[in-house]
């Protein structure tokens, strides 16, 4: 996989934005949304190169060094498969944690004890087990022979697909909304830490500003320092050409 036109200091602004993505507790994704339009790139290509440069990063200290990055903050996790039991613990645990008013986000949380990563890894684990509960409880369960369908059995398979439409568009709405108002909080944070970086820059401006300003008000001092020095030279020659004129006379 080749990738070209990364210079340092996008490579440095990309893990930047990850590291304040995860300290958020947001996805990856709207960091490498994010880095898309800033640099008109592609998400997935970002995505990629970000991963690419993490495996890199581990095998090069200096270059870690060099940028400024963190590389223990990006070390990716990786897991192994849940097993029967472990499903039906995860899914018993979430779904008491849900009655009690917390959110399946919230309950994934808390049972990663805060690890963000562990915390999707189980969301996504739940909500895969969810779908498939949902599908099972709407299939009509044919007897073997049955080759013919009672209205009974097409009132209840329609029931039973307007029942997963519904709740899969309520599903699909409301992560939505979660990912939108996730987007907007990071956005602003961004906001934020990019307008604390102009503020320093203005307060450099600003000293510099000042250097120039004591610069030139000496220069102005040593300009006139030197105009007073050439007339009073020229007075006194003056002086001396009219008093030897008069001498003469």
């Amino acid at each position: 996989m080749k990738f070209s036109n990364w210079n340092e200091k996008e490579v440095k602004d990309l893990f930047d934005e990850v590291e304040i993505c995860k300290q958020s507790k947001h996805a990856l994704k709207m960091a490498f949304d994010s880095h898309a339009k800033k640099y008109n790139r592609k998400p997935n290509s970002v995505r990629n190169y970000y991963y690419h440069e993490v495996d890199n990063l581990l095998q090069d200290e200096k270059r870690c060094q060099k940028l400024g990055v963190d590389i223990n903050k990006h070390i990716k996790n990786h897991f192994d498969n849940f097993d029967k039991e472990e499903e039906e613990k995860l899914f018993e645990q979430i779904e008491q944690l849900t009655k009690r008013g917390i959110s399946v986000r919230s309950a994934c949380l808390k049972l990663s004890g805060g690890d963000l990563t562990e915390m999707t890894r189980l969301q996504n684990k739940y909500q895969n087990m969810k779908k498939k509960l949902v599908v099972a409880d709407n299939v009509i369960p044919f007897k073997k022979r049955q080759k013919i369908l009672t209205e009974n059995d097409i009132n209840s398979l329609f029931m039973g697909l307007v029942r997963l439409i519904k709740k899969t568009a309520v599903d699909d709405f409301m992560e939505k909304s979660k990912l939108e108002k996730e987007s907007s909080s990071y956005l602003l944070k961004k906001a934020f830490l990019d307008l604390n970086k102009k503020d320093k820059q203005i307060a450099e401006l600003r000293e510099g500003l000042q250097g120039l300003k004591e610069e030139n008000a000496k220069l102005i001092s040593r300009i006139n320092a030197l105009g007073e020095s050439k007339q009073e030279s020229l007075k006194q020659h003056l002086l001396k050409k009219k008093l030897k004129q008069t001498l003469e006379s």
